[in-house]
């Protein structure tokens, strides 16, 4: 089963890749994880890549296409596998068709998950973490049992991500419905695109994405 999960920063898509791996036992295939280790590992791509970066560029399509087709031919793909970052665009997503079509194959599925941008907003931008053992809290859902105090190792100071400011956030959500739009109705009329509530609790959204997998043939 090939599965590619869409939504907006923050929308969950990391958590419901990882419960997948386990129930499914598929691959998890991050293209920012797999762009790091090709640079990491000064290959000819991850040269390549580094170069373009540094420069202040973008990569380009064609290259993560290509990599993404080198990573999938090992054996650990075979069982299928979870694309994470990709594609974010109408361009990489026809790029991707015809590049599994050369393969004999296709996506099983795709996943959108849905949100509410203002709560989704609200999620994000009220999330904390401990600065000594990374317990995570949120000021509205999520707030300490003793204001300024860990519930896990009783320290008092705590850190919030960067990019977690509201005007970040917006910008992000805003980025990815211009850009991705566009991949729905795309994977509608191929019959592949499947909707759940992302605003429901983690384990909810989890049994929706495993009802919705059960529809599609194969499963």
């Amino acid at each position: 089963m090939n599965l590619v999960l869409l939504g907006p920063p923050g929308a969950g898509k990391g958590t419901q890749a990882r419960r997948l791996v386990e129930t499914l036992g598929l691959l998890q295939l991050s293209t920012g994880d797999m762009l790091r280790a090709e640079v990491a590992a000064d290959t000819a791509l991850g040269k390549k890549v580094k170069s373009i970066v540094e420069a202040g560029q973008l990569v380009s399509d064609a290259i993560i296409v290509s990599m993404i087709a080198e990573r999938i031919k090992r054996p650990d793909c075979q069982g299928g596998f979870i694309l994470d970052g990709f594609p974010r665009t109408l361009a990489q997503a026809e790029a991707l068709d015809d590049l599994l079509e050369t393969r004999g194959t296709r996506l099983s599925a795709v996943i959108e998950i849905g949100v509410d941008d203002d709560r989704l907003v609200e999620r994000i931008t009220g999330r904390f973490s401990c600065a000594s053992c990374a317990a995570g809290y949120h000021d509205s859902f999520k707030p300490t049992q003793v204001t300024g105090t860990c519930d896990v190792c009783g320290k008092s100071k705590f850190s919030r991500r960067k990019d977690d400011t509201w005007e970040t956030v917006v910008a992000r959500v805003a980025a990815y419905h211009g850009q991705t739009a566009p991949l729905l109705p795309y994977y509608g009329a191929r019959n592949v695109l499947k909707t759940v509530d992302g605003m429901a609790e983690i384990d909810e959204v989890g049994r929706r994405i495993g009802a919705a997998l059960r529809t599609t043939q194969g499963v």
